[in-house]
């Protein structure tokens, strides 16, 4: 009897040694993997980024269809130009001289692939819009418009994804509270983002740590 209560005494004492490894062991290979997936769904929103930004210096506005989106990259050119300073000569009717005047000209140098310009030849453009993240099998959320800003419509755009398709497989208590992160050091709020809908801006809401977040 005194050995069976000594076996059931280590099994117990066994089993409180894992609930406590796995206690601290758990949360921080959360943190480990959470970072590992963040830093590629960043790189795929920085993407995003500059192709909405590319498209607006083309046509004045963002999109928000990623079809479209993605077969600009593929075929549009940025226009190279280079502006100088000049003068010329106008004759003053009322004075009766002629009067010297400064100018700028824009001269069009070139056009230059947007594709090559920002992906450097690469076609990884063509997948950016898939969240790169194994199993997870979802597109980021892409949205784009106006809001009026001191009586005047300012294009916007936003490219977002939920934490929880980014961390899908992973333990519900310890991706409740990622999503209840408010840190300067971490990423705050359900996603991950680029852009705003209601904020004239094109700043992720990462931080520092994974790279710049503006442009």
């Amino acid at each position: 009897m005194k050995i069976v209560i000594q076996l059931v005494l280590w099994a117990v004492i066994g089993f409180l040694g894992y609930l406590v490894f796995n206690s601290i062991n758990g949360p921080v290979k959360f943190n480990k993997l959470k970072k590992a997936r963040y830093a590629k769904v960043i790189e795929s929103l920085k993407d995003i980024r500059q192709a909405e930004l590319a498209y607006k210096t083309v046509t004045g506005k963002f999109e928000k269809d990623p079809a479209i989106l993605i077969a600009f990259i593929d075929t549009a050119k940025f226009t190279l130009t280079q502006r100088r300073d000049s003068s010329f000569i106008r004759f003053n009717k009322v004075l009766k001289i002629d009067e010297p005047r400064d100018t700028v000209v824009v001269d069009t140098l070139g056009y230059a692939s947007i594709k090559d310009s920002l992906f450097k030849g690469t076609d990884r453009y063509k997948n950016m819009m898939k969240v790169p993240i194994e199993g997870a099998d979802a597109n980021f959320e892409l949205n784009a418009g106006f809001i009026d800003k001191n009586d005047l419509k300012i294009a916007v755009f936003e490219a977002k994804v939920a934490k929880d398709v980014i961390l899908f497989d992973q333990d519900k208590d310890l991706l409740f509270q990622e999503k209840e992160v408010v840190s300067v050091d971490g990423v705050n709020g359900p996603y991950l983002s680029v852009g705003s809908m209601s904020e004239v801006n094109t700043t992720g809401n990462w931080p520092k740590s994974y790279g710049a977040n503006d442009q």
